[in-house]
């Protein structure tokens, strides 16, 4: 067990290093067996926190991210995080004020009861995969620029109406 953990941890030091290193705007800690988000990564990041607009988290075996996780990385443009086993996240993922394209890999978390992504860049949702996400109640889209055919969907659609039923004009 002790080796295991010390093999993941070699593994995300090496991925942490080589971004930092070659200045790159991607965090890629895809398939590393991370249960959680290491803490010790934000001091590490600190210099190029800002320049980061992608981040992968693909295949490991997180449960859920941390409000500091959300704050820290909240011009993230891009998080892959399908092939987990998410079950919540934190309230401040409406800090999220850089995405420009729907999360998908939320349509995957069966249990997911809220989506709450206003304010930000998004014109397009997958609604046919949205619609399949069983336990979704409400999807909060409120202050997107939304393409045409996703607002008329979105006006006759209790899961995807924002509480305030405005959205931003498309672009």
């Amino acid at each position: 067990m002790l080796r295991k953990t010390g093999e993941a941890v070699a593994r995300v030091a090496r991925k942490v290093n080589k971004t930092v290193a070659s200045g790159s705007d991607t965090l890629d800690l895809a398939e590393c067996k991370l249960v959680s988000f290491p803490i010790g990564i934000y001091k590490v990041l600190r210099n190029v926190i800002d320049q980061s607009h992608r981040i992968m988290l693909a295949n490991n075996e997180l449960k859920s991210l941390t409000s500091k996780f959300m704050t820290t990385f909240c011009q993230l443009r891009e998080r892959r995080l399908e092939g987990n086993f998410l079950h919540r996240f934190p309230n401040e993922v409406s800090t999220l004020q850089q995405l420009k394209d729907f999360p998908e890999q939320l349509t995957t978390l069966p249990a997911l009861e809220t989506i709450s992504l206003e304010e930000n860049e998004i014109m397009d949702v997958p609604v046919e995969k949205l619609a399949a996400v069983s336990a979704l109640r409400l999807g909060n889209l409120h202050f997107n620029p939304l393409n045409a055919e996703v607002r008329v969907i979105a006006r006759h659609s209790s899961c995807l109406m924002s509480p305030e039923g405005a959205w931003a004009p498309a672009r």
